[in-house]
Protein backbone atom coordinates (compact mmCIF):
# COMPACT_ATOMS: atom_id res chain seq x y z
CA UNK A 1 0.00 0.00 0.00
CA UNK A 2 0.90 3.52 -0.72
CA UNK A 3 2.69 5.55 2.01
CA UNK A 4 -0.19 7.93 4.24
CA UNK A 5 -0.13 10.54 6.41
CA UNK A 6 -0.32 14.61 4.67
CA UNK A 7 3.08 15.78 6.17
CA UNK A 8 5.24 13.00 4.49
CA UNK A 9 3.51 13.05 1.26
CA UNK A 10 4.05 16.85 1.08
CA UNK A 11 7.27 16.92 1.38
CA UNK A 12 7.77 13.91 -1.49
CA UNK A 13 4.94 15.83 -3.71
CA UNK A 14 4.67 19.95 -2.67
CA UNK A 15 3.45 20.72 -6.36
CA UNK A 16 -0.02 18.24 -5.39
CA UNK A 17 -3.28 19.96 -5.09
CA UNK A 18 -4.28 19.45 -1.88
CA UNK A 19 -6.88 21.85 -1.40
CA UNK A 20 -9.59 23.81 -3.20
CA UNK A 21 -11.21 26.60 -1.65
CA UNK A 22 -15.43 27.43 -2.41
CA UNK A 23 -13.85 29.88 -4.34
CA UNK A 24 -12.12 28.12 -6.33
CA UNK A 25 -8.65 28.81 -5.19
CA UNK A 26 -6.46 26.18 -5.43
CA UNK A 27 -3.27 25.10 -2.74
CA UNK A 28 -0.47 23.10 -3.07
CA UNK A 29 0.54 20.61 -0.59
CA UNK A 30 3.78 22.50 -0.19
CA UNK A 31 2.17 25.95 0.53
CA UNK A 32 -0.09 23.97 2.77
CA UNK A 33 2.41 22.50 4.72
CA UNK A 34 4.35 25.47 5.00
CA UNK A 35 1.40 27.35 6.82
CA UNK A 36 0.93 24.68 9.13
CA UNK A 37 4.63 24.52 10.01
CA UNK A 38 5.10 28.09 10.49
CA UNK A 39 2.34 27.84 12.45
CA UNK A 40 3.10 25.34 14.95
CA UNK A 41 6.79 27.26 15.31
CA UNK A 42 4.73 30.50 16.15
CA UNK A 43 2.06 28.80 18.96
CA UNK A 44 5.41 27.25 20.58
CA UNK A 45 7.04 30.39 21.05
CA UNK A 46 3.15 31.47 22.65
CA UNK A 47 3.90 28.95 25.17
CA UNK A 48 1.74 26.23 23.67
CA UNK A 49 2.60 22.78 24.41
CA UNK A 50 1.92 18.71 23.66
CA UNK A 51 -1.49 18.27 25.29
CA UNK A 52 -2.78 21.85 25.19
CA UNK A 53 -6.05 22.72 23.24
CA UNK A 54 -6.19 24.74 20.18
CA UNK A 55 -10.28 25.73 18.70
CA UNK A 56 -11.22 27.07 15.09
CA UNK A 57 -13.75 28.84 14.12
CA UNK A 58 -13.32 29.22 10.37
CA UNK A 59 -15.27 27.68 7.34
CA UNK A 60 -14.83 25.36 5.21
CA UNK A 61 -11.46 25.66 3.38
CA UNK A 62 -7.99 26.21 3.27
CA UNK A 63 -7.30 28.53 7.04
CA UNK A 64 -9.30 25.80 9.23
CA UNK A 65 -7.31 22.79 7.74
CA UNK A 66 -4.23 24.34 8.49
CA UNK A 67 -5.02 24.74 12.27
CA UNK A 68 -6.05 20.68 11.93
CA UNK A 69 -2.95 20.10 10.72
CA UNK A 70 -0.37 21.63 13.01
CA UNK A 71 -2.41 20.37 15.95
CA UNK A 72 -1.87 17.13 14.85
CA UNK A 73 1.28 17.32 14.45
CA UNK A 74 2.17 19.61 17.99
CA UNK A 75 0.78 17.04 20.08
CA UNK A 76 -1.97 19.18 20.59
CA UNK A 77 -6.04 18.97 20.66
CA UNK A 78 -8.58 20.46 17.90
CA UNK A 79 -11.51 21.24 18.50
CA UNK A 80 -13.48 22.71 15.57
CA UNK A 81 -16.67 25.20 16.35
CA UNK A 82 -19.57 24.82 14.98
CA UNK A 83 -20.54 28.19 14.00
CA UNK A 84 -24.03 28.17 14.30
CA UNK A 85 -23.19 28.97 17.73
CA UNK A 86 -24.12 32.01 19.47
CA UNK A 87 -21.52 34.32 21.92
CA UNK A 88 -22.22 32.50 25.05
CA UNK A 89 -22.19 28.57 23.79
CA UNK A 90 -18.82 29.45 22.18
CA UNK A 91 -17.55 30.54 25.28
CA UNK A 92 -18.60 27.57 27.10
CA UNK A 93 -17.11 25.20 24.23
CA UNK A 94 -13.55 27.57 25.16
CA UNK A 95 -13.38 26.91 28.26
CA UNK A 96 -14.55 23.65 28.68
CA UNK A 97 -11.74 22.55 26.02
CA UNK A 98 -9.08 24.60 28.10
CA UNK A 99 -8.38 26.22 24.76
CA UNK A 100 -4.62 27.78 24.93
CA UNK A 101 -5.43 29.12 21.65
CA UNK A 102 -8.63 30.20 19.75
CA UNK A 103 -8.79 30.72 15.51
CA UNK A 104 -11.79 32.90 14.47
CA UNK A 105 -12.39 33.75 10.86
CA UNK A 106 -13.42 37.73 10.15
CA UNK A 107 -16.98 35.78 8.92
CA UNK A 108 -17.77 34.94 12.46
CA UNK A 109 -16.45 37.95 14.43
CA UNK A 110 -19.60 39.11 16.29
CA UNK A 111 -20.89 35.92 17.86
CA UNK A 112 -16.73 34.75 17.88
CA UNK A 113 -15.35 37.62 19.68
CA UNK A 114 -18.19 37.93 21.98
CA UNK A 115 -17.50 34.24 23.13
CA UNK A 116 -13.77 35.02 23.58
CA UNK A 117 -13.81 37.77 26.28
CA UNK A 118 -12.84 35.64 28.88
CA UNK A 119 -9.47 34.32 26.42
CA UNK A 120 -6.97 37.12 26.68
CA UNK A 121 -5.42 38.66 23.62
CA UNK A 122 -2.12 36.93 23.10
CA UNK A 123 -4.68 33.23 22.90
CA UNK A 124 -6.88 34.94 20.20
CA UNK A 125 -5.77 34.50 16.88
CA UNK A 126 -8.01 35.94 13.50
CA UNK A 127 -7.68 35.09 10.15
CA UNK A 128 -8.90 38.55 8.35
CA UNK A 129 -9.74 41.74 10.40
CA UNK A 130 -11.32 40.95 13.81
CA UNK A 131 -10.92 43.81 16.60
CA UNK A 132 -8.94 42.17 19.60
CA UNK A 133 -7.56 39.65 17.49
CA UNK A 134 -3.87 39.11 16.30
CA UNK A 135 -4.13 38.29 12.83
CA UNK A 136 -2.65 34.92 11.96
CA UNK A 137 -0.01 36.30 9.41
CA UNK A 138 1.43 38.23 11.76
CA UNK A 139 1.62 35.37 14.25
CA UNK A 140 3.61 33.23 11.30
CA UNK A 141 5.73 36.05 10.02
CA UNK A 142 9.28 35.53 10.04
CA UNK A 143 8.66 31.64 11.22
CA UNK A 144 10.28 29.22 9.21
CA UNK A 145 8.03 26.61 6.70
CA UNK A 146 9.84 23.69 7.88
CA UNK A 147 9.43 20.59 10.04
CA UNK A 148 9.03 21.74 13.36
CA UNK A 149 11.37 19.28 16.19
CA UNK A 150 9.75 16.88 18.60
CA UNK A 151 6.89 16.35 15.97
CA UNK A 152 3.67 14.23 18.08
CA UNK A 153 0.36 13.03 16.86
CA UNK A 154 -2.58 15.39 18.18
CA UNK A 155 -5.89 14.21 18.02
CA UNK A 156 -8.93 15.72 17.47
CA UNK A 157 -11.62 16.13 20.04
CA UNK A 158 -15.32 17.12 19.21
CA UNK A 159 -18.07 17.90 21.33
CA UNK A 160 -20.90 15.45 22.01
CA UNK A 161 -24.17 15.07 24.18
CA UNK A 162 -23.82 15.70 27.28
CA UNK A 163 -25.94 14.83 30.29
CA UNK A 164 -26.73 18.60 31.61
CA UNK A 165 -28.02 18.76 28.12
CA UNK A 166 -24.48 20.82 26.80
CA UNK A 167 -22.04 19.32 24.74
CA UNK A 168 -19.13 16.49 26.38
CA UNK A 169 -15.57 17.08 24.57
CA UNK A 170 -14.79 13.12 23.38
CA UNK A 171 -10.96 13.01 24.49
CA UNK A 172 -8.63 10.19 23.26
CA UNK A 173 -5.20 9.84 25.17
CA UNK A 174 -2.57 10.88 22.93
CA UNK A 175 -0.17 7.90 21.85
CA UNK A 176 3.16 9.80 21.26
CA UNK A 177 3.47 8.43 17.87
CA UNK A 178 5.01 10.14 14.38
CA UNK A 179 2.08 12.00 13.50
CA UNK A 180 2.60 10.47 10.11
CA UNK A 181 2.04 7.05 11.83
CA UNK A 182 -0.76 7.60 13.56
CA UNK A 183 -2.39 9.00 10.20
CA UNK A 184 -2.25 6.03 9.19
CA UNK A 185 -3.84 4.35 12.07
CA UNK A 186 -7.05 6.67 10.67
CA UNK A 187 -7.24 5.17 7.43
CA UNK A 188 -8.36 2.48 8.78
CA UNK A 189 -12.41 3.38 8.38
CA UNK A 190 -11.77 4.40 4.63
CA UNK A 191 -10.09 2.06 3.84
CA UNK A 192 -12.70 -0.82 4.80
CA UNK A 193 -15.00 0.71 2.13
CA UNK A 194 -12.39 -0.02 -0.18
CA UNK A 195 -11.41 3.23 -0.84
CA UNK A 196 -7.84 3.60 -1.93
CA UNK A 197 -4.72 5.88 -1.34
CA UNK A 198 -3.08 8.41 -4.06
CA UNK A 199 -4.18 10.20 -6.69
CA UNK A 200 -6.75 11.06 -8.82
CA UNK A 201 -8.65 10.83 -6.11
CA UNK A 202 -10.69 14.10 -5.03
CA UNK A 203 -13.24 14.08 -2.01
CA UNK A 204 -15.92 16.43 -1.64
CA UNK A 205 -16.62 18.05 1.36
CA UNK A 206 -20.33 18.52 1.37
CA UNK A 207 -20.82 19.69 5.04
CA UNK A 208 -19.20 21.90 7.68
CA UNK A 209 -15.77 20.62 8.71
CA UNK A 210 -17.02 21.18 12.12
CA UNK A 211 -18.90 17.80 12.42
CA UNK A 212 -16.80 14.77 14.00
CA UNK A 213 -17.66 12.54 10.61
CA UNK A 214 -16.82 15.43 7.93
CA UNK A 215 -13.31 15.57 10.13
CA UNK A 216 -12.65 12.31 9.63
CA UNK A 217 -13.27 11.70 6.30
CA UNK A 218 -12.18 14.84 5.08
CA UNK A 219 -9.02 14.58 6.95
CA UNK A 220 -8.36 11.34 6.36
CA UNK A 221 -8.92 11.39 3.02
CA UNK A 222 -6.06 14.18 2.85
CA UNK A 223 -3.61 11.48 4.30
CA UNK A 224 -4.31 9.50 1.54
CA UNK A 225 -3.30 11.39 -0.85
CA UNK A 226 -6.19 13.04 -2.46
CA UNK A 227 -7.36 16.71 -3.15
CA UNK A 228 -9.97 18.12 -0.69
CA UNK A 229 -12.56 20.27 -2.86
CA UNK A 230 -14.64 22.36 -0.40
CA UNK A 231 -18.29 23.49 -0.32
CA UNK A 232 -19.13 26.36 1.35
CA UNK A 233 -22.61 25.49 1.90
CA UNK A 234 -24.77 22.73 0.64
CA UNK A 235 -26.36 23.54 -3.12
CA UNK A 236 -27.53 20.41 -4.72
CA UNK A 237 -26.79 21.45 -8.80
CA UNK A 238 -23.50 22.71 -7.00
CA UNK A 239 -22.87 19.22 -5.65
CA UNK A 240 -23.18 17.59 -9.31
CA UNK A 241 -20.72 20.36 -11.04
CA UNK A 242 -18.09 20.07 -8.81
CA UNK A 243 -18.42 16.21 -9.11
CA UNK A 244 -18.08 17.02 -12.60
CA UNK A 245 -15.45 19.66 -13.06
CA UNK A 246 -13.05 18.26 -10.31
CA UNK A 247 -14.04 14.00 -11.24
CA UNK A 248 -14.91 13.34 -7.63
CA UNK A 249 -14.70 9.93 -6.36
CA UNK A 250 -15.33 10.08 -2.66
CA UNK A 251 -17.68 11.96 -0.52
CA UNK A 252 -19.17 12.24 3.41
CA UNK A 253 -22.97 13.04 2.72
CA UNK A 254 -26.45 12.72 5.11
CA UNK A 255 -30.02 11.43 3.55
CA UNK A 256 -30.95 15.27 3.68
CA UNK A 257 -28.50 15.55 0.97
CA UNK A 258 -30.46 12.62 -1.20
CA UNK A 259 -33.50 14.35 -0.60
CA UNK A 260 -32.43 17.60 -1.84
CA UNK A 261 -30.65 15.88 -5.21
CA UNK A 262 -33.57 14.00 -5.96
CA UNK A 263 -35.99 16.78 -5.68
CA UNK A 264 -33.70 17.95 -8.93
CA UNK A 265 -35.81 18.06 -12.20
CA UNK A 266 -34.87 15.11 -13.91
CA UNK A 267 -32.85 16.91 -16.69
CA UNK A 268 -30.68 18.62 -14.33
CA UNK A 269 -30.10 15.15 -12.47
CA UNK A 270 -28.96 14.00 -15.95
CA UNK A 271 -26.91 16.97 -16.97
CA UNK A 272 -23.50 16.04 -15.24
CA UNK A 273 -20.93 13.52 -15.73
CA UNK A 274 -21.34 10.92 -12.60
CA UNK A 275 -18.94 8.60 -13.44
CA UNK A 276 -16.07 9.20 -11.69
CA UNK A 277 -17.61 8.32 -8.07
CA UNK A 278 -16.98 5.54 -6.47
CA UNK A 279 -17.26 5.85 -2.89
CA UNK A 280 -20.17 8.14 -2.27
CA UNK A 281 -20.66 7.48 2.05
CA UNK A 282 -23.43 8.59 4.40
CA UNK A 283 -24.59 8.32 7.68
CA UNK A 284 -25.69 10.45 10.89
CA UNK A 285 -29.76 10.20 10.51
CA UNK A 286 -31.79 7.51 9.61
CA UNK A 287 -32.17 6.81 5.20
CA UNK A 288 -35.57 6.32 4.28
CA UNK A 289 -35.49 3.28 2.44
CA UNK A 290 -37.47 4.56 -0.69
CA UNK A 291 -34.78 7.38 -1.33
CA UNK A 292 -31.53 4.28 -0.83
CA UNK A 293 -32.77 2.74 -3.49
CA UNK A 294 -33.59 6.05 -5.82
CA UNK A 295 -30.06 7.18 -4.81
CA UNK A 296 -28.74 3.44 -6.16
CA UNK A 297 -30.57 3.40 -8.95
CA UNK A 298 -29.37 6.52 -10.25
CA UNK A 299 -25.47 6.71 -8.73
CA UNK A 300 -25.08 3.41 -8.59
CA UNK A 301 -23.06 0.68 -6.57
CA UNK A 302 -21.24 3.40 -4.75
CA UNK A 303 -23.82 4.25 -2.29
CA UNK A 304 -21.89 2.85 1.27
CA UNK A 305 -23.64 3.14 4.73
CA UNK A 306 -22.21 2.75 7.83
CA UNK A 307 -23.72 4.01 11.75
CA UNK A 308 -21.40 4.87 14.38
CA UNK A 309 -20.61 6.92 17.38
CA UNK A 310 -18.07 10.10 17.57
CA UNK A 311 -16.69 7.55 20.66
CA UNK A 312 -15.97 4.74 18.32
CA UNK A 313 -17.03 1.99 16.80
CA UNK A 314 -19.66 0.91 14.13
CA UNK A 315 -21.36 -0.61 11.13
CA UNK A 316 -20.92 -0.51 7.91
CA UNK A 317 -22.87 -1.64 4.88
CA UNK A 318 -22.15 -2.09 1.25
CA UNK A 319 -24.22 -1.46 -1.69
CA UNK A 320 -24.42 -5.28 -2.21
CA UNK A 321 -25.29 -5.48 1.53
CA UNK A 322 -27.96 -3.02 1.63
CA UNK A 323 -29.72 -4.37 -1.89
CA UNK A 324 -29.76 -8.03 0.36
CA UNK A 325 -31.18 -6.50 3.59
CA UNK A 326 -33.12 -3.11 2.40
CA UNK A 327 -32.88 -0.72 5.76
CA UNK A 328 -29.78 -2.21 7.47
CA UNK A 329 -27.01 0.09 8.63
CA UNK A 330 -24.51 -3.24 8.07
CA UNK A 331 -22.63 -5.54 9.99
CA UNK A 332 -19.60 -4.68 13.00
CA UNK A 333 -16.16 -2.78 11.42
CA UNK A 334 -13.66 -5.85 11.95
CA UNK A 335 -12.35 -3.46 14.36
CA UNK A 336 -15.22 -3.39 15.96
CA UNK A 337 -17.92 -5.66 17.93
CA UNK A 338 -21.95 -5.21 18.58
CA UNK A 339 -23.82 -5.91 21.52
CA UNK A 340 -27.38 -5.62 21.88
CA UNK A 341 -28.67 -6.04 25.39
CA UNK A 342 -31.81 -5.77 27.60
CA UNK A 343 -32.77 -3.56 30.43
CA UNK A 344 -30.62 -5.91 32.41
CA UNK A 345 -27.43 -5.87 30.12
CA UNK A 346 -28.06 -9.24 28.92
CA UNK A 347 -27.83 -10.41 25.25
CA UNK A 348 -31.26 -10.27 23.49
CA UNK A 349 -31.68 -12.84 20.20
CA UNK A 350 -31.39 -11.90 16.68
CA UNK A 351 -34.29 -10.05 15.58
CA UNK A 352 -35.34 -8.64 19.31
CA UNK A 353 -35.04 -5.26 20.21
CA UNK A 354 -32.58 -3.59 22.19
CA UNK A 355 -29.90 -1.19 23.62
CA UNK A 356 -27.14 -0.88 21.51
CA UNK A 357 -23.62 -1.03 22.55
CA UNK A 358 -20.49 -0.89 20.97
CA UNK A 359 -16.73 -1.18 21.55
CA UNK A 360 -13.79 -0.70 19.35
CA UNK A 361 -10.42 -2.37 19.70
CA UNK A 362 -7.71 -0.20 21.39
CA UNK A 363 -9.65 3.13 21.19
CA UNK A 364 -9.93 3.80 24.54
CA UNK A 365 -11.86 7.40 25.50
CA UNK A 366 -13.51 9.08 28.18
CA UNK A 367 -15.97 12.68 27.70
CA UNK A 368 -14.07 15.63 29.28
CA UNK A 369 -14.83 16.81 32.82
CA UNK A 370 -17.67 14.39 33.03
CA UNK A 371 -16.39 10.83 34.79
CA UNK A 372 -19.94 10.30 35.34
CA UNK A 373 -21.35 9.65 32.37
CA UNK A 374 -18.22 8.40 30.89
CA UNK A 375 -19.10 5.30 33.11
CA UNK A 376 -22.77 5.53 32.29
CA UNK A 377 -22.75 4.83 28.77
CA UNK A 378 -20.21 1.82 29.60
CA UNK A 379 -21.00 -1.77 30.28
CA UNK A 380 -17.73 -4.04 31.45
CA UNK A 381 -17.52 -7.31 29.60
CA UNK A 382 -15.44 -9.83 30.99
CA UNK A 383 -15.37 -12.33 28.16
CA UNK A 384 -16.09 -11.28 24.43
CA UNK A 385 -19.66 -12.35 23.83
CA UNK A 386 -21.47 -10.01 21.46
CA UNK A 387 -21.13 -10.75 17.42
CA UNK A 388 -18.27 -11.53 15.28
CA UNK A 389 -16.80 -8.18 15.03
CA UNK A 390 -13.50 -9.10 16.40
CA UNK A 391 -13.22 -7.08 19.56
CA UNK A 392 -11.01 -7.73 22.29
CA UNK A 393 -12.33 -9.90 25.39
CA UNK A 394 -12.21 -7.73 29.04
CA UNK A 395 -12.48 -4.23 26.75
CA UNK A 396 -15.60 -1.96 27.63
CA UNK A 397 -19.09 -1.63 25.22
CA UNK A 398 -20.59 2.14 25.13
CA UNK A 399 -23.97 2.97 24.07
CA UNK A 400 -25.17 6.80 23.09
CA UNK A 401 -28.59 4.86 23.96
CA UNK A 402 -29.98 3.93 20.09
CA UNK A 403 -32.64 0.90 19.99
CA UNK A 404 -32.16 -1.61 17.18
CA UNK A 405 -31.94 -5.22 16.63
CA UNK A 406 -29.24 -7.88 14.82
CA UNK A 407 -30.37 -9.88 12.58
CA UNK A 408 -29.63 -13.63 11.92
CA UNK A 409 -26.89 -12.75 9.84
CA UNK A 410 -25.73 -10.10 11.74
CA UNK A 411 -26.84 -7.15 10.63
CA UNK A 412 -28.07 -3.95 12.40
CA UNK A 413 -31.17 -2.41 11.86
CA UNK A 414 -32.27 0.45 13.79
CA UNK A 415 -35.78 0.22 15.41
CA UNK A 416 -35.60 3.95 17.29
CA UNK A 417 -33.70 7.18 17.50
CA UNK A 418 -32.03 7.92 20.33
CA UNK A 419 -33.92 9.04 23.79
CA UNK A 420 -32.81 12.47 23.90
CA UNK A 421 -30.72 13.37 21.19
CA UNK A 422 -32.32 15.17 17.64
CA UNK A 423 -30.48 14.89 14.31
CA UNK A 424 -32.08 17.31 12.14
CA UNK A 425 -29.93 17.10 8.58
CA UNK A 426 -26.81 15.14 9.80
CA UNK A 427 -26.50 17.25 12.74
CA UNK A 428 -26.77 16.73 16.79
CA UNK A 429 -29.45 18.86 18.49
CA UNK A 430 -29.72 18.30 22.42
CA UNK A 431 -33.24 18.69 23.62
CA UNK A 432 -32.37 19.34 26.91
CA UNK A 433 -30.24 22.63 26.30
CA UNK A 434 -33.06 23.96 24.38
CA UNK A 435 -35.83 22.81 27.47
CA UNK A 436 -33.27 25.10 29.40
CA UNK A 437 -33.65 28.45 27.88
CA UNK A 438 -37.03 27.81 27.40
CA UNK A 439 -37.75 26.81 30.79
CA UNK A 440 -36.93 30.17 31.83
CA UNK A 441 -39.35 32.25 30.12
CA UNK A 442 -41.87 33.62 32.62
CA UNK A 443 -45.24 31.77 30.48
CA UNK A 444 -43.38 28.20 30.67
CA UNK A 445 -44.45 26.19 33.85
CA UNK A 446 -42.71 22.53 32.16
CA UNK A 447 -41.61 21.54 28.29
CA UNK A 448 -40.38 19.40 26.53
CA UNK A 449 -38.60 19.36 23.24
CA UNK A 450 -37.83 16.19 20.83
CA UNK A 451 -37.19 14.92 17.02
CA UNK A 452 -40.37 14.57 14.90
CA UNK A 453 -40.27 12.89 11.53
CA UNK A 454 -39.28 15.14 8.76
CA UNK A 455 -38.83 13.78 5.34
CA UNK A 456 -36.51 17.06 4.18
CA UNK A 457 -34.23 16.62 7.03
CA UNK A 458 -34.98 13.13 9.28
CA UNK A 459 -36.24 15.04 12.10
CA UNK A 460 -37.30 18.20 12.85
CA UNK A 461 -37.45 20.04 16.51
CA UNK A 462 -40.81 19.93 18.57
CA UNK A 463 -41.29 21.70 21.89
CA UNK A 464 -44.36 21.16 23.77
CA UNK A 465 -44.82 23.53 26.17
CA UNK A 466 -47.16 23.57 29.73
CA UNK A 467 -48.07 27.32 30.49
CA UNK A 468 -48.12 28.62 33.23
CA UNK A 469 -51.76 29.70 34.65
CA UNK A 470 -53.20 32.55 32.83
CA UNK A 471 -51.27 32.19 29.71
CA UNK A 472 -53.23 31.89 26.87
CA UNK A 473 -51.72 29.22 24.77
CA UNK A 474 -51.57 29.85 20.91
CA UNK A 475 -49.82 31.06 17.81
CA UNK A 476 -49.18 34.38 19.67
CA UNK A 477 -47.12 32.63 22.47
CA UNK A 478 -45.34 29.83 19.95
CA UNK A 479 -43.68 33.25 18.87
CA UNK A 480 -42.95 34.99 21.78
CA UNK A 481 -40.87 31.69 23.27
CA UNK A 482 -39.24 31.16 19.78
CA UNK A 483 -38.21 35.19 20.29
CA UNK A 484 -36.99 34.71 23.72
CA UNK A 485 -34.13 32.37 22.35
CA UNK A 486 -32.59 35.26 20.26
CA UNK A 487 -28.93 35.05 20.94
CA UNK A 488 -29.09 32.77 23.66
CA UNK A 489 -29.40 29.93 21.20
CA UNK A 490 -28.34 28.97 17.68
CA UNK A 491 -31.27 29.37 15.51
CA UNK A 492 -30.53 25.74 14.07
CA UNK A 493 -31.25 24.65 17.49
CA UNK A 494 -34.91 26.96 17.77
CA UNK A 495 -37.64 24.27 17.84
CA UNK A 496 -39.78 24.54 13.69
CA UNK A 497 -43.10 23.97 15.44
CA UNK A 498 -44.74 24.26 19.06
CA UNK A 499 -47.18 22.80 20.76
CA UNK A 500 -48.99 23.34 23.86
CA UNK A 501 -50.16 20.66 26.55
CA UNK A 502 -52.66 21.10 30.04
CA UNK A 503 -50.33 19.12 32.14
CA UNK A 504 -47.02 17.52 31.20
CA UNK A 505 -46.69 13.79 32.03
CA UNK A 506 -44.20 13.01 34.86
CA UNK A 507 -43.70 10.37 37.35
CA UNK A 508 -44.28 11.01 40.92
CA UNK A 509 -40.62 11.12 41.36
CA UNK A 510 -40.23 13.83 38.16
CA UNK A 511 -39.40 11.93 35.27
CA UNK A 512 -40.52 13.15 32.37
CA UNK A 513 -42.21 11.00 30.27
CA UNK A 514 -41.07 12.18 26.84
CA UNK A 515 -41.99 8.92 25.04
CA UNK A 516 -45.46 9.72 25.85
CA UNK A 517 -45.41 12.58 24.28
CA UNK A 518 -43.49 11.83 21.02
CA UNK A 519 -44.80 8.47 20.04
CA UNK A 520 -47.86 9.90 18.54
CA UNK A 521 -45.49 11.27 16.16
CA UNK A 522 -43.84 8.66 14.83
CA UNK A 523 -46.49 6.25 15.16
CA UNK A 524 -46.14 3.72 11.69
CA UNK A 525 -42.58 5.02 11.13
CA UNK A 526 -40.76 2.97 13.50
CA UNK A 527 -39.62 0.22 10.80
CA UNK A 528 -39.45 2.84 8.11
CA UNK A 529 -36.18 3.95 9.22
Amino acid sequence: MASLGFWRLAQGDPAWIAAVDPDGSEHTAGDVLARADALVHGLRESGLKAGDGVCALTPNGVDGLVVYLAALQAGWYYTPVNWHLTGPEIAYILADSEARAFFLHERYAAEGARGAQALGPARRFSFGDVPGFRPVAELTAGRPGTPPPGRTAGATMHYTSGTTGRPKGVRRPLNGRDPDEAAEQLAFLPLMFGVTPGRPNVHLVTSPMYHTAVTLFGGTALHMGHTLVFMDKWDAEQMLRLCERHRVTNSHMVPTHFKRLLALPEEVRHAYDLSSLRWMIHAAAPCPVPVKWAMLDWWGDCVYEYYAATEGGGTIATPEDWKKHPGTVGRPWPVSELLVVDDDHRPVPAGTPGTIYMRMGGLGFEYKGDPAKTRENRLLRDTGGGSDGGGEGGSEFFTVGDVGYLDDEGFLFLCDRKADVIISGGANIYPAEIENELMVHPKVADVAVFGIPDDEWGEQIKAVVEPVPGAEPGPELARELLRSLEGRLATMKWPRSVDFIEEMPREPNGKLLKRKLRAPYWEGRRHSI
